[in-house]
């Protein structure tokens, strides 16, 4: 492989000659050889747009001159639009700051731009790293301010769409299934009758509520770090660039993207992260519920619930033929269990800034893109593959509710709490109907006790 040499404030190193990357990505993929963790392309494409911003408004304030400027701007959209992607190698287990992925960063969009403005990547180029690409910033405000694109972006363009997706779905069946009357359960015992229509719909009143505390976590992330520099004073930047900087992210991504007010909470800690992180593991306990649930009632299909049916995706066993597993509901499961560690992850770093700056950075940034992209794909996947398929198993619900001892409470304002109790355990012990035990006992005749236990009239309010 053909090698250029390119100097950092170390000394000299030999970089691939195909690659933009500088010497600091470079001694990064040698000092940082660590796990399998990338840094998220979706946080390297938002660190495009911080550079993108910075370079306008550094030209504006004359800070850089507007050709060097222009050009960064160039480079950086090319990363936005993904045609760089091979340029960021490293690994999420660097510099707590992120300052490598800054430099990896800074070197690629130095190098393109210097070949956009018909120079040599390399030692001869014509636009500085540091001195130009990375004006008016440290890494120390840059990796957070990227950080917030990042989640706001992966937030609203995939995981807000994929809960509404989800929640149409389980709103469309709810209303299909309102008229289907089943046994309801609670400690996984026998209890009173509900419609399969009423459970959806408390699932999709989870997601409601899970969407809400998302768009609740996610406004403060709107406030963004960038201006604040090296320890939150602004060092080094003009007075107005923190504000006008902020603009041109917010006219760049359409989001309503402000200048933090205060940098120095901005850069020691990442409350507003960890926040979000909490609402993610929030929807995750809410699909671990629901996928439990569509698990459970899906179970059999001979000896389990089996009140629903839902769609068979693949095989299910290499060695019991004809078996067909409930995938979708594990994959979601298993996603849940990931969020919620993930969240653990990101409490713990949220919790540990010293001074003026947390140096957690890049692992909060992984663990909350991983959970929003694990969230919205398997979300996607569980709408397509498994709630978009379920039916009622008529005959099984209608077995079931009819053997069901629960329907004898729409007996206790009648004859009492403690009459109906030895209805159920009659009934129960001998292996006996509600209604034969009822007579047996002389609580009931059989036409009243058919006229008093309607389970479709117990899925509401029967009294006054």
């Amino acid at each position: 492989m053909k090698h250029r040499i390119e100097t950092d404030s170390m000394g000299k190193v030999e970089i691939p000659a195909n690659r933009y990357w500088g010497a600091q990505t470079q001694r990064a993929l040698v000092n940082f050889e660590i796990g399998n963790e990338m840094i998220p392309m979706p946080l390297i494409r938002a660190y495009a747009v911080v550079k993108y911003a910075a370079a306008e408004v550094n030209a504006a304030l004359g800070a850089i001159r507007k050709e060097i400027a222009d050009a960064i701007r160039q480079a950086a959209q090319e990363i936005i639009d993904g045609k760089l992607d091979n340029e960021f190698p490293l690994r999420v287990w660097q510099s707590g700051s992120g300052t490598q992925t800054n430099m990896n960063v800074n070197e690629v969009i130095a190098n393109r731009a210097s070949e956009i403005l018909g120079a040599a990547r390399g030692e001869k180029r014509l636009v500085h790293a540091n001195d130009d690409v990375n004006c008016s910033q440290s890494t120390n405000d840059s990796f957070p301010t990227a950080m917030h694109i990042a989640a706001v972006h992966e937030v609203k363009g995939e995981l807000l769409p994929a809960i509404d997706a989800l929640h149409g779905t389980f709103e469309k069946l709810s209303k299909s299934y309102s008229g289907v009357v089943k046994t309801g359960r609670t400690h996984l015992m026998d209890a009173t009758p509900l419609t399969l229509g009423q459970a959806i719909g408390g699932w999709a009143a989870q997601l409601a509520c899970g969407r809400e505390a998302i768009v609740r976590a996610l406004e403060p992330v709107h406030a963004l770090a960038l201006g604040g520099t090296a320890v939150g004073t602004g060092l080094n930047t003009h007075p107005d660039y923190s504000n006008k900087v902020a603009g041109v992210m917010a006219r760049l991504t359409g989001e309503p993207f402000i200048s933090a007010p205060n940098k120095f909470a901005a850069l020691g800690a990442h409350d507003e992260l960890v926040g979000l992180s909490g609402a993610l593991r929030q929807l995750a306990c809410a699909l671990m519920k629901i996928a439990n649930d569509v698990r459970w009632l899906a179970s059999g299909p001979r000896c389990g619930i089996g009140e629903i049916d839902i769609q068979s995706n693949e095989p299910g066993s290499s060695i019991m033929p004809g078996k067909a597993n409930p995938t979708q509901c594990e994959v979601m499961m298993m996603v849940c269990c990931q969020v919620i560690g993930n969240d653990a992850a990101v409490t713990y770093g949220g919790s540990q800034g010293n001074f003026e700056l947390n140096v957690y950075k890049p692992v909060i940034a992984y663990n909350v893109l991983t959970s929003i992209g694990l969230l919205a794909g398997a979300i996607r996947s569980f709408d397509a593959n498994c709630a978009a398929t379920i039916v009622p198993n008529r005959k099984r619900i209608d077995e079931l509710l009819g053997r069901s001892l629960m329907l004898v409470t729409a007996l206790t304002p009648h004859i009492g709490y403690d009459k109906a109790a030895q209805i159920a355990d009659k009934a129960y012990s001998e292996g006996k109907t509600l209604r034969q035990a009822a007579v047996e006992l002389k609580f009931l005749s059989g036409e009243l006790f058919d006229a008093l236990v309607k389970p479709e009239e117990m899925v509401k309010p029967n009294l006054g």
